[in-house]
């Protein structure tokens, strides 16, 4: 196994190890699970790329990736099973014009006036959840769930389907502050007074990435798609080839919930797919690649095999693939994880001189911080090499 270069060595050694809150540009947007470090991707794309090379994120996430690249100057294309991680990806790179925003701001006191709970329900029985949605009926949520109804309701009013997805995204970020692992929910009154400050937040974030991008790229590529077809689909079709893979993929063995809220603090609901007009309809295993059983390890470690096999044909010839991953039993999952790349076509390279690179997960959630320190809080740095 080759080492590393010193210099790059150290820089993702302080990368990963960095304390900083996600902050700046868009990355607040959506709170997505396992956030990806701003400042350890970054990192990644400064030293195995250049300006004008793609950068590819297979399991895009929360879309931290396509962000980095564009604002470094690279072109960058990411993809993802999960449509709500497609829909946040796409809305967090897509530049808006000065009159979108403006049409963003003007669309507020239009939507604040629609979540007025008193509102006949008739006026927004189109803009509220099916029977899919489930938990949004229990007391403490229905108030919340009609004023998201009644301004999902006024989206029409807008000019264009870039600004329909912001908007659809303010009030996303908003619902998960209402729902997500709150006993109680909070009242109209205050979900409709957070409204003008987040999508302000928002939008000043918009306006510092626009700001950065460099207009003679093309904007970032998502695509909803399989990484096990990434290789032999969409711009991969043309001879498109990565230079670099910046990604961290779903863990081995350990169950984080990619698709649902949590409402009265422990009933799952698929709300956030209502908000952002996305269909779901899968289980948690469909996107954590296997469930905690060893049948679902196997099928864990048969897709990342695909998975990384179809990469190799996306990426350039001594392309770098750059991760930050963790299991649930390293002894014994990590070995069968560079097993998976080894097979692919990818050769380790070494980050450390003594061991591999460790870091504890950051901004854990609170009922994962209650466990204390377990295998999966903790992050290994990959580095591959495609041969």
């Amino acid at each position: 196994m080759h080492r590393l270069d010193e210099s790059i060595a150290e820089a993702l050694h302080t990368a990963a190890h960095d304390s900083r809150a996600v902050a700046g540009f868009t990355h607040n947007y959506y709170r997505y699970p396992a956030r990806f470090s701003p400042q350890f991707v970054s990192t990644a794309i400064a030293e195995f790329s250049r300006p004008g090379d793609l950068v590819l994120d297979p399991f895009v996430g929360g879309g931290t990736t396509l962000v980095e690249a564009s604002i470094a100057g690279r072109m960058a294309i990411g993809s993802d099973l999960n449509s709500l991680a497609a829909f946040v990806s796409r809305v967090k790179t897509t530049p808006l014009t000065p009159d979108e925003m403006a049409a963003i701001r003007a669309w507020l006191p239009l939507a604040m006036e629609a979540t007025d709970y008193t509102r006949p329900r008739g006026e927004i029985r189109d803009s509220l959840p099916g029977p899919e949605v489930r938990n949004l009926e229990i007391p403490r949520a229905r108030a919340i769930k009609k004023a998201i109804a009644g301004a999902i309701s006024t989206l029409p009013s807008l000019p264009t389907d870039a600004c329909r997805d912001f908007a659809r995204c303010i009030l996303l970020r908003c619902g998960k502050w209402a729902f997500d692992g709150r006993r109680v929910a909070p009242s109209v009154c205050q979900f409709r007074s957070r409204l003008p400050v987040k999508a302000e937040e928002m939008l000043a974030g918009m306006a510092e990435f626009v700001h950065a991008l460099d207009d003679r790229l093309p904007q970032p590529v998502v695509l909803q798609e399989d990484a096990c077809n990434l290789g032999s689909t969409g711009p991969f079709e043309t001879g498109v080839r990565a230079r670099l893979i910046v990604t961290s993929p779903p863990y081995a063995g350990v169950h984080v919930l990619y698709h649902r809220w949590q409402v009265d603090g422990r009933r799952e609901t698929a709300a956030p797919y209502w908000i952002a007009d996305c269909s779901d309809g899968q289980a948690g295993q469909f996107y954590t690649l296997g469930s905690r059983t060893p049948t679902g390890e196997k099928r864990y470690f048969e897709t990342m095999h695909r998975a990384y096999q179809s990469l190799h044909g996306a990426c350039e010839p001594d392309a770098h693939v750059v991760q930050l991953v963790a299991f649930s039993d390293p002894d014994r999952l990590l070995p069968q994880y560079l097993e998976v790349m080894a097979s692919a076509g990818f050769d380790e390279r070494a980050t450390t001189g003594v061991s591999r690179e460790w870091r504890s997960v950051p901004n854990r959630r609170w009922y994962a911080m209650q466990k204390g320190q377990t295998p999966a809080s903790r992050e290994v740095v990959l580095v591959h090499t495609a041969r």
